[in-house]
């Protein structure tokens, strides 16, 4: 049985394919369109998806959408005839649904077929429901308890949930206009962060601060416990004058969220060019740490309801890893799984297994224990593209070696990385999810505080203040952070040990912190080797770990890689199993 997962109309829109339970293919519509968090329609991404299974559309039995324009309708028709919403907000959202109604038009359009002809059965998911299934439904516990948080999606912010088996019960939602996703980003822009998914950035620039202003901004948003929180609404503008949001084909935009009140209580905007002062960074931590505070009272409560000490984690918040790290010491729970795409990416992954084990019955016997689930490209296709860029390469001072050998190839691309080489490498299948883990990754030596800044220099071209993360062998965590706690994809921040931070500084946050990746060999024998042979060169099992890209969706082609190496400063490019190396000393 095939089910095709769906997510779209929405940040971040994305594409599964499961194939009798087990995941064929996942992967982000930005990644083929090269713009970030893109919103619309995933017509390349549920292309690939069916090109990797090798099936046809009209083979699809059942297609699953992590939206449903009937989801909470009293709700939503109740609060828009109390707050009398403007009737241009009242269009742009009957338009949204519109569009996820439509699904079957632009499945049909897309592949160029009658509609007629696609006789997998659309079924639209609850938003937060495909976001409980999209971590619970895949997580290696048979029961568990579940929390979701995100802006909002079909009139929800945050649900509580318990997994049984293959069927999911839900214990407490937060609707809308209330949500702490919104809390989040109401700060970012006020910080001058306003692009889409700026929120990480704050999330980096909190640990630079003091949180001084947590007292202040507990009016803004109050825990009323039972699972319920409310927003202080005199500080946001959705739910009165509305905010103007664009999902259809492009990048996603979100106007202006905070409220003249807001600006009054809370000084002037900072606009994006602006130094950043210290008002600006303990305004980050407090709003870091009052969202803690938030989510460990909403987590407490949901253990007394379920009395399960494992927890699954999905929503946009869910993706922060700062947060995540400490939820083991302000909370009951022992265990937790937070699948590589949390976010609305997740909902296509979880609306196809809510379809097929909630809906349809059927077992769970699959694990997500990986997240290399997006195109890969054999050595032919390499070749055939080095080829091309040959003349270009050149140019640039380049040599290209073949290394046939894996072993070998770790080991030199290890010594690269002990001598302050900076490596792209460019492996198997890509990543799904926001995170690099290892298959299109830029790699450096963690040993050197300067790397940090030469990434920035050479690479990335970001903010200053955001840190880069670590990979480490997973037998080795307990040797250097002081949780000994497997995170395969990147989504929790533990305290490194104080004894190793001045060995690995490249890593090692302003608080002493690092949001690291365990590696196992199992998962990813490649990187796990190179990792190993980094540790044979040097005695330190930890690398650091960067997204393969320069302010761009990570590269999904070796087209891309190439072009990304060429057009920046890095000095070696291992792609598959050649071996590009720059030999001129004055880099571009």
């Amino acid at each position: 049985m095939y089910i095709l997962g769906i997510s779209a109309y929405h940040g971040d829109c994305s594409a599964v394919l499961i194939r009798d339970g087990a995941i064929v293919a996942a992967v982000e519509e930005e990644r083929f369109t090269r713009i970030k968090h893109w919103a619309g329609f995933p017509e390349k991404a549920i292309r690939y998806c069916l090109a990797e299974a090798g099936v046809p559309l009209d083979q699809i039995d059942k297609i699953a959408v992590g939206r449903n324009p009937r989801a909470n309708l009293k709700e939503r028709l109740g609060f828009v005839l109390r707050n009398r919403q403007s009737l241009k907000k009242l269009v742009g959202r009957f338009k949204n649904r519109r569009s996820i109604g439509g699904i079957g038009s632009q499945l049909a359009a897309g592949f160029d077929v009658p509609v007629e002809t696609i006789k997998g059965r659309i079924v639209n998911v609850d938003h937060h429901l495909a976001h409980m299934a999209s971590s619970f439904m895949v997580s290696p516990f048979d029961e568990a308890s579940i929390l979701t948080l995100d802006g909002f999606g079909d009139f929800v912010s945050s649900m509580q949930g318990y997994g049984r088996e293959n069927s999911m019960e839900v214990l407490g939602k937060v609707l809308y206009p209330h949500s702490i996703g919104l809390f989040y980003t109401l700060i970012t822009q006020f910080l001058g962060f306003a692009k889409y998914g700026d929120e990480f950035k704050v999330m980096g620039l909190a640990a630079l601060g003091e949180p001084t202003l947590k007292t202040k901004l507990r009016k803004v948003i109050t825990y009323t416990g039972n699972g319920q929180y409310r927003l202080n609404l005199d500080y946001f503008r959705h739910h009165s004058e509305g905010v103007d949001m664009t999902w259809d084909g492009g990048e996603p935009t979100m106007g202006t969220v905070y409220s003249q009140k807001f600006v009054e209580d809370f000084g002037t905007p900072r606009q994006y060019e602006e130094n950043i002062q210290d008002y600006h960074r303990d305004l980050a931590a407090s709003l870091q740490a009052v969202t803690e505070e938030i989510i460990f009272a909403l987590l407490n409560d949901l253990y007394k309801k379920t009395q399960d000490n494992r927890l699954c984690l999905a929503g946009g918040v869910a993706m922060n890893s700062v947060a995540n790290g400490k939820i083991f010491d302000h909370t009951p729970f022992e265990e937790i799984y937070i699948q590589s795409a949390a976010g609305d990416a997740g909902t296509s992954l979880g609306a196809a297994y809510c379809v097929y084990n909630q809906i349809l019955g059927k077992p769970r016997d699959f694990v997500m224990t990986s997240s290399y689930w997006g195109p890969d490209f054999g050595t032919a296709e390499i070749s055939e593209k080095l080829k091309v860029k040959n003349e270009e390469l050149e140019k640039q001072g380049c040599v290209i070696r073949k290394i046939e050998d894996n072993n070998e190839l770790c080991k030199r691309t290890a010594e690269y990385i002990a001598d302050g080489k900076v490596i792209g490498w460019f492996q198997g299948r890509m990543e799904w999810g926001p995170r690099a883990l290892g298959n299109r990754s830029i790699i450096v030596d963690p040993r050197r505080a300067e790397m940090k800044d030469i990434l920035n220099a050479r690479i990335k071209r970001r903010e200053p203040f955001r840190p880069f993360a670590p990979s480490i062998l997973l037998e080795r965590v307990g040797e250097y952070f002081e949780r000994d706690y497997p995170d395969p994809f990147m989504i929790k921040v533990y305290p490194i040990r104080p004894e190793k931070r001045a060995e690995i500084p490249a890593v090692t946050h302003v608080d002493g912190t690092g949001r690291l990746q365990t590696v196992r060999r199992e998962d990813n024998p490649l990187y796990w080797g190179l990792i190993k042979e980094f540790e044979n060169l040097t005695g330190v099992p930890v690398v650091l770990n960067t997204s393969f890209n320069e302010n761009e969706p990570i590269v999904c082609t070796p087209q891309e890689a190439l072009d990304c190496f060429l057009r920046t400063r890095m000095d070696v490019l291992v792609l598959g199993n050649f071996l590009i190396q720059r030999l001129d000393d004055n880099k571009k």
